[in-house]
């Protein structure tokens, strides 16, 4: 595992060396905030590499890391409904949750930047909508470092159970008497088709008009 740790490390440092080791700069993009491959007049097929190479390697990291994600939450699933132990059985629950979570947020955070790099490769046109779609791109992809300490914050039993406290303490006095409401409209709803069906009451219908007849 270290020696695969180690030649990934390797790799990525040398994808991100290959522009200047070609004597290919980084080059300040349209916004003149962040630097990256070259992404406007992009002609030369050594520019289309780069930006195609970039946006196939992050999408096999995707399809790698639900592929991952998506056989530890299958074992997880197996274990917890194979553990007798109820505390067991719902350490594995919220670890499978987190695991969905975090790989819901990584596909949508970062699936945008990665196919407009790869459209900008195809395609070889940039315009000024196409600055404005990488930057917001370029956005969502940051908010994934900032998000995913969250969502392992946030979907924890304990955090969640605290939430539907604070919740239930906000809003609960309303959903209760909601609730009360409706249940004695509906007991009172019950209650008066039952007397309008039951038999007796249809007999002292009849007998009304006899008694007053006599």
């Amino acid at each position: 595992v270290k020696m695969m740790l180690t030649m990934v490390c390797l790799f990525a440092v040398l994808i991100a060396l290959l522009p200047i080791l070609r004597f290919r700069a980084y080059q300040i993009q349209a916004s003149r905030t962040w630097c990256f491959y070259k992404t406007e007049h992009v002609e030369d097929w050594e520019d289309r590499f780069y930006l195609l190479l970039f946006s196939c390697l992050g999408l096999l990291a995707l399809a790698i890391s639900f592929l991952c994600n998506a056989v530890t939450g299958i074992t997880l699933l197996r274990v917890k409904f194979k553990s007798q132990q109820r505390q067991g059985r719902s350490h594995h629950f919220e670890m499978i949750i987190q695991l969905l979570a975090i790989m819901c947020v990584s596909c949508i955070c970062w699936s945008p930047f990665l196919v407009t790099m790869a459209r900008i490769g195809i395609n070889e046109s940039h315009s000024k909508e196409t600055c404005e779609t990488i930057l917001f791109a370029l956005r969502m992809a940051t908010w994934n470092q900032i998000l995913d300490p969250w969502v392992y914050i946030l979907l924890r039993k304990a955090v969640l159970r605290n939430l539907y406290k604070i919740t239930r303490g906000c809003c609960g006095s309303q959903i209760i008497n909601l609730h009360m409401w409706e249940l004695s409209s509906i007991k009172n709803s019950l209650k008066v088709a039952a007397i309008s069906e039951s038999p007796v009451s249809s007999k002292q219908i009849n007998l009304q008009p006899l008694s007053s007849m006599g």
